[in-house]
């Protein structure tokens, strides 16, 4: 009932007009931003923190939201349309949408990852209402020791999971931490690796290095591999909705796909390409149509496309309830509640509750938004795809620069920009994850706070960090998280017998 009354409430708030406003504003973007390949929510919230430091919280988090699951929506129209995915979560969409569109049936493609989209986001934030307050409440029970284990596995499952090296995994996280403790001491009052500079003596400002990984090392790359070549359209065709079959075949897909989506988006390292892969792999062996996969199958799209936008509701349980990120996207959107001075957690619920709720209250909204938008107008998104790259990512660094300066006046900050910006480029040459930067620099500096109050507690003993049952559990995962894989890995090596 708590949860019920708090949803009116924020519906309340939802539905005033300013905030149907910034929810459409964010909607519409984040289905832009979506399609064009390599800009997603990430960058874009990267890019509009330093504008909304003058807007209101509630209204900020309500446009951020809209972005990011529009962002979601947008992604599937160019993986149909022209087999090229805007978010890494709608890479499968693009096996079968694909397939379906150079077979005329493009418009069915989008009318069930719309529906599905709006189904399965639906779902997941019916979910969040009913999970995230009671997950907040237990959260009051988590000791210094608890919360240090959890963010302990918070960065060694990003680094393991995300990037295809572990390696570069670990190296990524290294940097974040690194960045991290830049400044003053707040323990101790001495200043570190800030190599005499006053302006680094309040640390990294979290902005700067969002803004340079995202927007100036995905110019840098794509400057560097600019090609001229004109996207090929495919024409919609065959109507813009779903015959009877079509629905038959769908809705289970649509509600497996949430089934996975939710809960995978939830767990750390999870986001949504694990969960849009098991859609894929189970409806392709649950299907009564298996001549149809590799050709166009309409389940190869429903369940991924339910699967993607259910894991972005997953990524925000842990984010409202911990203040634990679990995506690049979820990482950028705390530091955007710590730029309002909010630290998501438990406290949240209680000290800012409008907002949340309104946050919340605003995910039914606009899904609905982006089903009314996605459908009709899948034709206009596509045509983003013709702006010509140099235009679109010049006017990226205008607005970084723009955005950065306004914030600081500071020319360390912009030097720092350009500086992160090159390393953002060698990173995405050289394959290293970004989300670990991300998760050590915003996680770093806290898990440092409740390190040094767990071994306080108990005189520097470094036994206290298992002081707990809770505590023992998720280091016992956090060692499994390192430890399977590889020994899963040794032990294939050893099975393969030497050439003679």
């Amino acid at each position: 009932m708590e949860s019920l009354s708090g949803l009116m409430q924020g519906f309340g708030i939802a539905l005033q007009p300013q905030n149907l406003l910034w929810c459409f504003v964010g909607t519409f973007m984040g289905t832009a931003i979506g399609v064009l390949p390599g800009i997603g929510p990430a960058l874009t919230i990267a890019l509009l923190l330093p504008v909304t430091v003058y807007i209101e919280p509630t209204a900020a988090f309500i446009m951020f939201a809209g972005i990011f699951y529009g962002a979601m929506y947008g992604g599937s129209t160019t993986s149909i349309l022209l087999n090229t995915p805007g978010e890494s979560g709608s890479m499968m969409t693009a096996l079968e949408g694909n397939k379906m569109a150079r077979k005329g049936r493009g418009a069915a493609a989008l009318c069930t990852a719309a529906i599905g989209s709006f189904v399965a986001g639906t779902i997941g934030t019916v979910l969040l209402t009913f999970l995230a307050p009671p997950i907040a409440e237990l959260a009051f029970y988590f000791r210094p020791p608890d919360y240090f284990a959890l963010m302990l596995l918070a960065f060694l499952s990003v680094s393991v999971v995300m990037g295809t090296s572990k390696v570069r995994g670990f190296i990524s996280l290294f940097i974040g931490l690194s960045l991290g403790v830049i400044g003053i001491d707040k323990a101790g009052g001495m200043q570190r690796v800030t190599f005499g500079v006053p302006d680094l003596m309040d640390g990294v400002e979290m902005t700067v290095v969002l803004v340079s990984l995202f927007a100036i090392g995905e110019l840098l790359y794509v400057a560097s591999r600019y090609g001229k070549q004109t996207p090929n359209l495919n024409p919609l065709a065959g109507g813009i909705w779903m015959t009877k079959e079509d629905w038959k075949r769908s809705w289970k897909p649509w509600l497996r796909g949430a089934g996975f989506g939710f809960p995978i988006g939830a767990l750390p390292a999870g986001g949504a390409e694990i969960p849009t892969f098991l859609s894929y792999t189970v409806e392709r062996k649950l299907t009564k149509h298996p001549e149809e996969f590799g050709h166009g199958a309409i389940e190869g799209v429903a369940g991924p496309e339910a699967a993607n936008n259910a894991a972005a509701a997953g990524v925000l349980v842990p984010l409202l309830t911990l203040g634990l990120p679990t995506s690049a996207t979820a990482a950028i959107l705390l530091a955007a509640f710590q730029n309002y001075g909010l630290q998501p957690g438990p406290q949240l619920f209680i000290n800012s509750g409008d907002l949340v709720w309104g946050l919340i209250a605003s995910l039914y909204v606009g899904n609905l938004m982006l089903l009314v938008l996605n459908l009709p107008l899948a034709g206009l998104w596509v045509r983003l795809l013709f702006v010509p790259r140099p235009y679109l990512y010049a006017g990226i660094l205008i607005f970084s620069l723009v955005g950065i300066w306004g914030v600081s006046n500071s020319w360390v900050d912009l030097a720092m920009m350009f500086g992160v910006g090159v390393l953002g480029y060698v990173m995405r040459v050289y394959d290293f994850p970004i989300a670990p930067v991300l998760i050590g620099l915003i996680l770093g500096p806290m898990a440092e706070q409740q390190l040094r109050r767990a071994l306080q507690a108990q005189q520097g003993d470094i036994l206290a960090l298992v002081s707990t049952p809770l505590s023992a559990t998720l280091m016992a995962v956090a060692l499994a998280v390192v430890v399977v894989p590889a020994a899963l890995q040794w032990r294939r090596s050893r099975k393969i017998e030497p050439l003679p």
